[in-house]
């Protein structure tokens, strides 16, 4: 159990994002249920109101299920690493809360499947209200000694906020495509931009509130990791809101004029699942973090900020393997004859680290930046009209390569820990999907480009993946103690991670928008590709 414990924290951290969309998704289905599909059951039938049923039914499942794996796998790290018994384990005021979510989610789950579940709002709206309170009180809020009360109900209100607008999203699309006239989308429209709104307003007022109580100034935003972290949700939020924007207009231009196709109107809305996904992965990992103001005297000033991020030529030269920290102690302990290793994946030890390691770090982050550069930039010409560059995917297999090869120099390939021993440690795990992720969308994509696979289901692989990507980046950990140091460290991955984010969307609405939207986003995404290979080039480490 203590060589899991790093793997089982960030299983937490995803499952506990995986549980916070869910949330979102189930309770945004009970009030499209209550607000929408009720109230407009005379003029769009029943349909719409079992389409809200069965999203909501399946998103209480696997919140159920999400929430069950989360406590399992906490209990069982509290066991095995503290000793204590399994019934002090579940006793836990946080593990009593989760029971209850589980408890109340999977009731609705059944809720939603009886005949006639539409007409059940008192109940769905009280098991809502269940999930929602036990939610609340397993967040940073239930922690505070000081304005405990307040913050519970302003955080409660937060994730009201993400469940109205971003939680009713999978309910309203799947809406629009079943409708088949343009009253039903004038009406739905109408009726779900003001959700939106409502929603919109409670997230920012309580957002401010609680970005004044958990950070407490500028330097806690820009200083700390929780500052960061929320710093990229409020860039999360602000695509949100150009994208709901952009919807607005559309439900506008609809009531004036009926024959206004809503193609836009659906694509958008797809769009803004995936980013609200993200937003809720974002979240779980905020919770990994102290809160700003918890942690004052290790908070990065501007100076320390601006001195790491002042252009430097990149580090285009490796060092020696043999001088990096773990070889030169393993070699260390192997002459003394002590047979032991240098290091234990998973086993909650940091690795030492040395100005070889910062070295070799930086010089990885240079070349993934050319490489990513380079496909940017052949991206781009192949939109300019240079055929040969449609190729350009298969340099994402010698990314793939280089990471695998250089991402972890104390594992297998090159070090003498071997490939599954190597996947109890987080931070290998983490690179070793990233390098399977680009290697398998570079292939999918490849194959879009050349031909063979236009105008099928691969040719999504590309978009998700980087979306994907951006998404774990996200939620990426370091294994590293100094505070300050990880927080510089985070600082230099969080627009990379937004980068992806973009290109990945944005190809996405090439893929799915007419002309000239699809154009528009068509050169969105290469340009981003290009932001993050320029970054690289400038990571620093030192």
């Amino acid at each position: 159990m203590a060589l899991l414990l790093d793997l089982f924290g960030y299983l937490s951290v995803l499952l506990h994002g995986l549980s916070n969309a869910a949330q979102a998704a189930t309770l945004g289905a009970i009030f499209f249920l209550i607000l929408l599909a009720r109230p407009l059951a005379g003029e769009l039938g029943p349909r719409i109101g079992a389409i809200a049923t069965r999203v909501g039914g399946w998103a209480a499942l696997v919140l159920a299920l999400s929430a069950s794996l989360e406590t399992a796998m906490q209990a069982a790290s509290l066991i095995g690493t503290l000793g204590i018994s399994v019934g002090f384990a579940l006793g836990a005021f946080a593990t009593l809360a989760m029971l209850s979510k589980i408890a109340a989610a999977l009731i609705l789950a059944l809720l939603f499947r009886l005949p006639g579940a539409v007409r059940h709002g008192w109940p769905l709206a009280l098991l809502g209200t269940i999930i929602l309170v036990a939610a609340t009180l397993t967040t940073h809020a239930a922690a505070r000694l000081d304005g405990r009360a307040i913050m519970l109900g302003v955080t409660a209100l937060h994730q009201l906020g993400a469940a109205i607008w971003i939680g009713g999203l999978p309910c309203f699309l799947l809406a629009l495509r079943a409708a088949d006239n343009t009253t039903a989308w004038r009406l739905m429209g109408a009726r779900y931009s003001r959700m939106s709104m409502a929603g919109v307003a409670t997230i920012v007022t309580s957002g401010v509130l609680l970005a004044l109580s958990y950070i407490g100034s500028w330097q806690g935003l820009y200083g700390t990791a929780y500052g960061v972290m929320v710093g990229a949700k409020i860039a999360l939020l602000g695509m949100l809101l150009c994208l709901g924007a952009g919807n607005f207009l559309l439900v506008a231009r609809l009531r004036r004029d009926p024959a206004t196709p809503i193609t836009r109107l659906r694509r958008f809305t797809e769009v803004e699942i995936g980013i609200g996904i993200t937003i809720f992965f974002a979240a779980a990992s905020l919770t990994t973090v102290p809160p700003a103001v918890d942690i004052p005297h290790d908070q990065a000033s501007w100076q320390e900020i601006a001195a790491r991020n002042t252009p430097q030529w990149p580090r285009l030269n490796s060092p020696d393997h043999d001088t990096l920290a773990l070889p030169a102690l393993q070699a260390q302990l192997d002459a003394q004859a002590r047979h032991e290793h240098a290091f234990t994946p998973g086993a909650g030890v940091l690795p030492p680290r040395n100005a070889a390691d910062i070295a070799w770090s930086e010089y990885n982050h240079a070349w993934s930046g050319i490489f990513v550069g380079l496909i940017g930039l052949l991206a781009l010409l192949e939109r300019l009209g240079w055929r040969a560059a449609r190729h350009w995917p298969l340099v994402f297999l010698g990314l793939a390569g280089f990471l695998l090869l250089r991402s972890d120099p104390e594992v297998w390939p090159l070090g003498t820990i071997g490939f599954w021993e190597s996947l109890r440690d987080v931070e290998v795990l983490q690179h070793r999907m990233a390098a399977l992720l680009v290697a398998g969308f570079g292939l999918f994509e490849w194959r879009v480009r050349a031909g063979g696979l236009i105008g099928s289901r691969a040719a999504y692989m590309f978009p998700l993946v980087c979306a994907i990507g951006g998404a774990l980046l996200l939620a990426h950990s370091h294994a590293i103690s100094d505070v300050k140091e990880a927080l510089l460290i985070e600082i230099s991955h969080t627009p990379l991670a937004l980068s992806g984010i973009v290109a990945g969307w944005a190809r996405w609405l090439e893929l799915r928008l007419a002309p000239p939207g699809n154009r528009i986003a068509g050169w969105v995404w290469p340009f981003a590709l290009l932001i993050v290979g320029l970054s690289l080039l400038g990571y620093r480490e030192a």
